[in-house]
């Protein structure tokens, strides 16, 4: 429960003027021409374009390193087809 009195909200004297409200720092031309957008949405459409490209092509350098590898030496067929040692149980 709200104790206490109720706020009154104060009265300007008769004489005071009231305060002017200050405009905008910059106004907007009615008349101004908008823009077209088409400039920026076919840019954006070009780098998508050229970073699919790009990918594709990097992924098949990758891809054809990774299939034409060349063949293990003795040695290293010997170490991967080694057994391993077993784990100790923690």
């Amino acid at each position: 429960m709200a104790q206490g009195k109720l706020k009154v909200k104060s009265k300007l004297p008769s004489g005071v003027k009231a305060k002017k409200n200050k405009g905008k720092a910059v106004t907007k031309r009615s008349n101004a021409p908008v823009r077209s957008k088409n400039n920026a949405v076919e840019k954006n459409k070009m780098k998508a374009k050229v970073t699919k490209m790009v990918n594709a092509v990097a992924e098949k350098q990758l891809r054809a390193l990774a299939t034409d590898t060349p063949q293990l030496s003795a040695a290293q067929q010997r170490v991967a087809t080694a057994p391993t040692a077993p784990v100790p149980a923690k």
